[in-house]
């Protein structure tokens, strides 16, 4: 996920337009086209939220071919045979559908989702971007989480944009 430094994902509008920086952090590492591409190929399976789908439609889809779980109440339609519409129980669809099936999945969105699949204990690591910019209101990344979740810090990268990015491990007992 990317957020402010105040923990924002989106302005009250939805926009992400602010997610571009433009600091420079001289002791950061460039981030390049191919280790985006590395990453990118390293996904075997994308879930999300309805509104991540419909904003990742605006912006030109750039899932390509990986299979997309979208997870929805609603009656949407899509052409691609890599997506899919869930609309039924997260641990079954984690535990007996992707597990089974995918090494790497990645969930690319959602305020709501995020908090569903951590109080559910469906995550096993959280990215977080931070982009250096105080966003003052919006939508938070987390909010009443409902528990306390332990974490172990297992990377964090400075990029010379002025993002950092942290890689925790959720600890369970």
């Amino acid at each position: 996920m990317v957020a402010s430094l105040d923990g924002f994902i989106a302005k009250k509008d939805g926009s992400v337009s602010w997610m571009q920086s433009s600091d420079q952090y001289e002791k950061g590492i460039t981030l390049t086209e191919e280790a985006v591409e590395a990453f990118i190929q390293s996904i075997d399976c994308y879930v999300m939220g309805s509104r991540t789908y419909e904003h990742a439609l605006e912006l030109g889809w750039p899932y390509r071919e990986t299979p997309v779980m979208v997870l929805t109440h609603r009656d949407l339609q899509d052409d691609r045979e890599s997506v899919t519409f869930y609309a039924g129980d997260l641990e079954d669809l984690v535990n007996s559908q992707l597990k089974p099936a995918y090494k790497n999945i990645w969930m690319v969105g959602g305020a709501m989702l995020a908090k569903e699949f951590i109080r559910l204990e469906l995550v096993d690591e959280i990215i977080m971007s931070i982009i250096p910019v105080l966003l003052g209101d919006g939508t938070l990344f987390f909010d009443y989480i409902e528990k306390e979740e332990k974490l172990h810090l297992k990377d964090v990268t400075a990029y010379k944009d002025g993002m950092v990015e942290l890689c925790y491990e959720v600890k369970r007992a």
